[in-house]
């Protein structure tokens, strides 16, 4: 069984309670659509035949109609229960998946993670999540379609033993005759649906994201001709699906008249058992839909598996942890001790950033030789990693929640004011002040409602709030003004002093060099900062 498989049986199991009392009122439902249109055909057939025969016959028309009302009464509940509790435990269990599925995919180690797009991975997380729907949703309808043929068959019987045999013989045909036409007309094209559709919602979301850009350079007009392609590839094949799922459906529309006909061949001298077996083989067939519609679903589901399971790392290897507390870092050879402060200065593209990302375990392609306590950090746990820095991104990732809600993801039990005091240090309190509610203003998608300068110092107050022996930091001060600059930089560096935390900056600006005792220029043998 596959993790996401085991996932989802998880989440069914913890929902078994009340999935079985969905089954339990379908099951009620099909007996009692069963008993409603068998008894009615042989009410109405009893009730022609004493009529023909004059007042000499003798109906009691009472007891029927009472089972009739009753019956119609237990079937609107059941459905009603059925449609309510199945549904209710496909929504809680596919809450639990996603919500599942997002923590294990948070927790994975980055250099092992697959990447993907934003765009992408949010279609997974819905669009191929939702296919899983109809698994458990459609779960009642096969104890109910056994229900229904069960009493259809009893009937069957009582009518003409004659009519028994072929009748089961097709009710077992069916599910085969399904199964050959899935296969040779619905499999592929509905496959294929649902991979454009996830498609089409990652394209979607990519276009959205890049939509200014997008109108600026004049390519709007490209990117949607585009988009208007996937979309045309995806209801071609969802109307290829159709027709093979039309095919189907009419084959079963076909049965079940063909099957009533057989009965009443088979039984003409008993019309009212007959007229009960038939509409009891009518609704046998009907509850027979929901099952074979699943079949005819099923290459959706397992596509929309298939790409969910993709969204997993590959085993991961095995990794050394580190020891407790802060550990000294080597960059090309030079030995940091915790408290140290080194400054990166090499030109644009000579591996700045990829020095920081592999130290904080983003990533396996440094240009130098990386230790940590003696150690390649390539080889090292990311927890252990993670516990050592507190990374700082020239681009940071800012989630769609308010200024508190991203200093907060530094570490649990901040109060209110250690994230005010660490807005002062970035030199942002007073911008946040200004904001129309503070902390809780709503800053949007990756942090819309604010500057770049803005974003990297809130990445800045969230990096120090983590509380990690090292900060690492890349071009802090890009895009200031030379005052809020060198303010950055005072505080800065009385922060690092106050705390006792080592430091590795990538920067170009003199300033935010001076915040270091020590200087890599061009991951050369260090100089002393400012010489």
């Amino acid at each position: 069984m596959s993790e996401i498989d085991a996932l989802i049986a998880e989440q069914a199991a913890a929902q078994a309670r009340t999935m079985r009392r969905a089954i339990a009122c379908a099951v009620a439902a099909a007996l009692a659509g069963s008993i409603l249109l068998g008894l009615s055909g042989w009410f109405l057939a009893g009730a022609g035949l004493a009529g023909l025969a004059g007042a000499a016959a003798a109906f009691n028309y009472l007891i029927p109609s009472a089972f009739i009302r009753l019956s119609a009464i237990v079937r609107t509940a059941g459905r009603y229960g059925e449609r309510l509790l199945s549904h209710k435990a496909a929504f809680f269990a596919l809450a639990e998946v996603r919500t599942g599925l997002i923590g294990r995919l948070a927790a994975l180690d980055p250099r092992q993670a697959r990447p993907l797009t934003s765009g992408e991975a949010v279609a997974r997380l819905t669009a191929d999540i939702d296919a899983v729907e109809a698994r458990l949703v459609q779960a009642p309808a096969r104890p109910a379609a056994l229900a229904a043929i069960a009493i259809a068959l009893i009937l069957a019987a009582w009518a003409s033993p004659l009519a028994l045999a072929p009748l089961a013989l097709v009710f077992l045909a069916l599910p085969w005759a399904t199964a050959r036409i899935a296969r040779r007309f619905v499999d592929r094209p509905a496959a294929d649906a649902q991979r454009l559709h996830g498609q089409l919602k990652a394209e979607l979301a990519e276009l959205l994201s890049g939509g200014p850009e997008l109108a600026i350079y004049g390519l709007a007009d490209t990117a949607t001709a585009q988009l208007r392609a996937t979309a045309e590839r995806m209801d071609q094949a969802r109307r290829a699906a159709a027709r093979g799922s039309a095919f189907a459906a009419g084959l079963l529309a076909l049965c079940g008249p063909l099957l009533a006909a057989l009965i009443f061949a088979a039984a003409p001298g008993n019309a009212p058992a007959a007229a009960a077996a038939a509409l009891a083989v009518l609704v046998a067939v009907e509850a027979m839909a929901g099952p074979l519609r699943f079949r005819l679903e099923e290459a959706r589901t397992r596509t929309g598996l298939a790409r969910l399971e993709a969204l997993s790392a590959e085993p991961e290897p095995r990794r050394r942890h580190l020891p407790p507390g802060a550990q000294p870092i080597e960059i090309d050879g030079l030995r940091l001790e915790p408290g140290q402060t080194l400054a990166l200065t090499g030109p644009s593209g000579s591996g700045k950033t990829r020095i920081l990302e592999t130290l904080a375990g983003l990533r396996t392609d440094a240009p130098e030789p990386l230790a940590v306590n003696g150690e390649d950090p390539r080889q090292l746990q990311f927890e252990s990693l993670s516990a050592q820095f507190a990374l700082a991104r020239q681009d940071p990732a800012l989630i769609a929640g308010s200024v508190e809600d991203n200093l907060r993801l530094a570490r649990p039990g901040l109060s209110e004011a250690q994230l005010w005091a660490a807005l002062e240090t970035a030199c942002l309190s007073a911008d946040v002040r200004a904001l129309p509610h503070g902390l809780s203003t709503f800053l949007g998608d990756s942090g819309a409602r604010l500057s770049g300068g803005q974003r990297k110092r809130l990445a800045l107050a969230r990096a120090l709030l983590a509380g990690r022996p090292w900060l690492l930091l890349d071009e802090p001060s890009e895009g200031l003004d030379a005052a809020t600059e060198a303010e950055l930089a005072r505080r800065l560096t009385a922060w690092l002093a106050e705390t006792g935390a080592g430091a590795v900056i990538a920067t170009h600006r003199p300033a935010m060099r001076g915040v270091a005792g020590l200087e890599m220029k061009g991951f050369h043998p260090f100089t002393p900062a400012g010489a």
